[in-house]
């Protein structure tokens, strides 16, 4: 195991929780005047975006580039099915309330973007 890769892993945490808290400020602000699944895709989109240059910069200590930039919604791709799925799955099914219905869908979904994150970011790392 590489000694960069559990840094990576503590610094990935830490990004994910700044992009959990952008994601659920930007949910509940959208939240009031769109539908909850509206609410929850452009929040996702937004905070994405922030993802990108933090992971870029502090998780992976790389250059962000265009390439990186392209394939990193593929990354994101998984999680944004487990999660979405998640919130139709609380709400709908469960009949749980959409106001913290993202945050309990969203952690399923944590390691496998790491891995898929990682691939992107540093295409020569093993993940």
């Amino acid at each position: 195991m590489s000694r960069q890769l559990p840094r990576q892993i503590l610094t990935f945490v830490v990004v994910g929780a700044v992009n959990t808290a952008t994601y659920y400020c930007l949910y509940l602000l959208f939240l009031t005047r769109l539908p909850y699944i509206a609410a929850h895709v452009l929040a996702f989109l937004l905070s994405m975006v922030g993802s990108f240059f933090l992971n870029a910069r502090f998780t992976y200590r790389t250059r962000p580039t265009w390439r990186k930039f392209l394939l990193f919604p593929l990354t994101n791709v998984t999680n944004f099915l487990i999660t979405t799925a998640g919130v139709y799955l609380i709400v709908d099914v469960l009949h749980a309330g959409s106001r913290f219905a993202p945050l309990l869908a969203s952690a399923a979904a944590i390691p496998v973007t790491f891995v898929v994150s990682r691939r992107v970011m540093l295409p020569k790392a093993i993940a």
